[in-house]
């Protein structure tokens, strides 16, 4: 039998997982602080009927670049 590890499923076209604000802090490897400030500056926030939040990370590292090359600009 194969290990779980070994079983991938390709996600359906156009079906993105979103991430929570820990798995966010994680890749970028950032305090909860730090997402609580970028949030409040404007990045995007998925809506999410649960507890918690939910970050689509495309969307996300799109607000990043969208900030970098504005502060490159000026």
């Amino acid at each position: 039998m194969p290990k779980k590890s070994d079983r991938v499923v390709p996600l359906p076209e156009g079906l993105v997982p979103l991430l929570t604000q820990r798995e966010l802090e994680t890749y970028y490897q950032v305090s909860d602080w730090t997402v609580l400030q970028w949030i409040e500056q404007g990045m995007p926030v998925e809506p999410f009927a649960a507890r918690g939040r939910r970050f689509n990370l495309a969307a996300v590292q799109q607000w990043h670049a969208e900030r970098s090359a504005l502060a490159t600009s000026a």
